[in-house]
């Protein structure tokens, strides 16, 4: 692929990104109680797709960041790696809470903070989560910034993002009541500052998206005695 399809798949998965998330994360409010397993499966589903469209995503900034040079191969694996222990990460938690559901349909259980391996799961969601995005993200940051494949202002907002995530890896020290913000499965934890990665990514896939205007040749002027047919 030419670095032209790359930056449009970047874009359309970048979007897609956030698109999903936006739709995903209200669903997470709708109940005050256990949610209907039709809820659940819901957003677990969107929570799929959005990572097999982040993973997408990660994988054309990694091929931008090293079109900057071979000095930037090191960042752009770093932002890689840790990319995918991110989507890895948010997979096996979301596989953890359908097995939840599956086993007990009727609505009975929240998956978040009931079951045999919900508190277990809780650090998947929450500190594991936010320090392994603060990772992608500040490396994802110091490259576009020195490299200058991107817009700047994704730069900054990007080290921005990271410095929210790790404000909440110490957060695992704060109790397990979902309805709190600041806990290991608190809402500003597990909801608000999980999705901001993913909006990260649909401003990122805006600003990447190729213009058409950018890649029409100019035409060259007729020299002067140049016969036209």
């Amino acid at each position: 692929m030419d670095d032209i399809a790359i930056r449009r798949l970047m874009s359309v998965c970048g979007i897609a990104a956030g698109l999903l998330a936006a739709v995903g994360v209200p669903l997470y409010f709708v109940y005050s109680g256990a949610p209907p397993a039709s809820n659940v499966l819901a957003r677990i589903l969107l929570n799929i797709l959005t990572c097999g469209a982040l993973l997408v995503f990660l994988t054309g900034l990694r091929h931008l960041i090293r079109t900057a040079g071979a000095g930037y191969e090191w960042l752009a694996s770093l932002v890689f790696g840790s990319g995918l222990a991110y989507v890895v990460a948010t997979l096996v938690a979301a596989s953890i809470e359908a097995g939840t559901v599956l086993e007990h349909p009727d609505g009975t259980l929240d998956p978040t903070v009931d079951g045999t391996l919900a508190h277990a799961n809780m650090l998947l969601h929450g500190s594991v989560a936010r320090l392994l995005t603060a990772i992608l993200l500040a490396a994802a940051g110091y490259a576009i910034l020195r490299s200058g494949v991107l817009p700047r202002w994704t730069g900054r907002l990007a080290h921005s993002v990271a410095l929210v995530n790790i404000a909440f890896v110490p957060s695992l020290f704060f109790g397990t009541d979902a309805a709190d913000f600041y806990s290991a499965v608190g809402w500003g934890n597990t909801a608000l500052t999980a999705a901001l990665v993913v909006y990260w990514a649909l401003a990122v896939g805006i600003a990447v998206r190729p213009r058409s205007s950018r890649h029409r040749p100019t035409p060259t002027p007729p020299r002067h005695g140049t016969r036209l047919a």
